[in-house]
């Protein structure tokens, strides 16, 4: 999730070459960025709600793994908003012959795809950061168990029936 967040930010793109909105930009792409959008906040937020219900979110650490991927739900949730609108400019635009009202469309176009690619961004960084911090307390967890392992002596057997306890 953390990659796809990061190369959505990345390769969804609204300007040209010479970083001009197109004359005439696709709805239908800008509203495929809204939708897959859409679709990583869903998987986002499940993944909190899962975290969320798991023993792990009880201890310090886990609340820190917690709260970072409460962050990556927040502005995942963001980036759909700010997709769709950059599509629904574009249908504006598309019908504006007056050249000032195309070049307030062509401002607010730019500004929304590059708010939701920026939510999208700190998605990822959040979820890297979650991930992060909870590779570092399941390896800590491991390390323990290994290490209680190896301190606690063998039980003794039990005793035989019958017999004398030993």
């Amino acid at each position: 999730m953390k990659d796809k967040a990061h190369n959505a930010a990345h390769q969804w793109k609204l300007l040209d070459e010479d970083g001009h909105v197109p004359a005439a930009p696709s709805y239908t792409v800008l509203l495929q960025h809204a939708t897959d959008a859409q679709d990583l906040s869903r998987d986002v937020l499940r993944l909190t709600a899962e975290f969320a219900r798991s023993p792990h979110h009880t201890t310090r650490d886990g609340s820190t793994v917690l709260k970072k991927l409460a962050w990556a739900t927040t502005a995942s949730s963001h980036a759909p908003l700010y997709f769709a609108e950059t599509a629904e400019y574009s249908l504006s635009l598309l019908r504006s012959s007056n050249p000032a009202e195309r070049q307030y469309l062509s401002n607010n176009m730019v500004h929304d795809h590059a708010t939701g690619r920026a939510y999208l961004r700190r998605t990822s960084e959040a979820l890297r950061d979650a991930a992060e911090e909870l590779g570092a307390y399941l390896g800590f967890q491991r390390f323990l168990t290994q290490l209680t392992r190896q301190e606690i002596p063998p039980a003794p057997p039990p005793p035989r029936p019958g017999g004398r306890p030993r």
